[in-house]
């Protein structure tokens, strides 16, 4: 990925924007310090849609028989 200076970034968006339409994003720096990523729309939608944890473990196929049983014995006493 090709690095930008701010700078030569606004003087030539036109092109930054064509080359990450074409698959080649760009870190816009300003300082020499990395703050922009310049993304195609359809990479960004596809990097914004990345789905929770939570999500994934719902979309596992298991069954009752995958899981462990749960300990039933009761709980200890901490001493507090």
């Amino acid at each position: 990925m090709r690095e930008i200076q701010l700078r030569d970034a606004k003087a030539s968006l036109s092109a930054v924007v064509d080359d990450a339409r074409r698959g080649e994003p760009a870190i816009i720096t300003r300082h020499g310090k990395p703050e922009a990523v310049i993304v195609s729309f359809e990479e960004w939608q596809r990097l914004s849609h990345v789905p929770s944890f939570g999500q994934l473990l719902m979309a596992t196929p298991l069954t009752e028989d995958d899981l462990p049983s749960r300990n039933q014995s009761p709980f200890r006493d901490s001493g507090l």
